[in-house]
This record gives structure tokens, C-alpha cells and sequence, in this order.
């Protein structure tokens, strides 16, 4: 059995495939890393200096997913009045922290949700 991929590298692939998606760019507010579609924020990675606990913050709209990223523990609906929208804090630390793979669905979905319709059919490649 492959030995899953620690925090760092689950951060580093969920930008990775963030930034993949048509429009979008990463900034620094803050001194945080977020990547934007359209001047909007679609996923906060926070530092990956080591001076906070790795983690993502997503926006899910879907009741689904959004129920499931906060059965991850120490998930949590994000803080500054964000978690009333659906934004979810997702802890990448732990032993039962999600996978790279379904927290990158999350980012598509959180992309979704900003997105202009534009954008959004060309990711579906129309």
C-alpha cells in the first residue's frame, strides 16, 4: 500500500491543480497564498512557512460535499462570517485528513462557485 502524501505535498498539489484552471492566479494578501478567478478568491492555502497548521479553506455550495469536507477532522465552517456562505476550513494535518484527490474536487467545486460562466464552460470544454 502506497504511503500517502503528507500535508506539504497535498497543499502543493491542490495548487497546483487551483492554478490549472482556466483564469486563475495566485496572490498574497495577507501574506497568505490564495488563488483568485476573476479578482475573486476561490481558495484560501493560508502560509506553508510552518508557522500555522496546514490547511485549506473552500467555498462548497454542493450540500453534499459541504457536509462531507466537515466530517474531516477538525473541519470546521470558516471564520470572519465566511462559514454562513459555505466556506469550509479543511485541517491537511492528521492522520485522517482528506486525500489530495477529493480535496482537489473541493477546489473545482469552490472554483465553480466563483467563476464566471465563461470560465466555467471552458473548463467543460465548450
Amino acid at each position: 500500500m502506497a504511503k500517502a502524501a503528507g500535508p506539504a505535498a497535498v497543499r502543493e498539489r491542490v495548487r497546483a491543480f487551483a492554478l490549472g484552471l482556466p483564469g486563475a492566479v495566485e496572490e498574497f494578501p495577507w501574506g497568505e497564498s490564495v488563488i483568485k478567478v476573476n479578482k475573486k478568491v476561490f481558495v484560501f492555502l493560508g502560509v506553508g512557512d510552518g508557522s500555522h497548521p496546514l490547511g485549506v479553506t473552500l467555498k462548497l455550495k454542493e450540500p453534499e460535499a459541504h457536509a462531507h469536507a466537515l466530517t474531516s477532522p477538525g473541519a470546521k465552517p470558516a471564520g470572519y462570517g465566511l462559514g454562513r456562505s459555505g466556506w469550509v476550513q479543511v485541517p491537511l494535518e492528521g492522520k485522517d485528513a482528506p486525500p489530495a484527490d477529493l480535496v482537489c474536487d473541493w477546489a473545482e467545486e469552490s472554483y465553480r462557485a466563483i467563476a464566471p460562466k465563461k470560465l466555467i464552460a471552458e473548463l467543460d470544454g465548450g
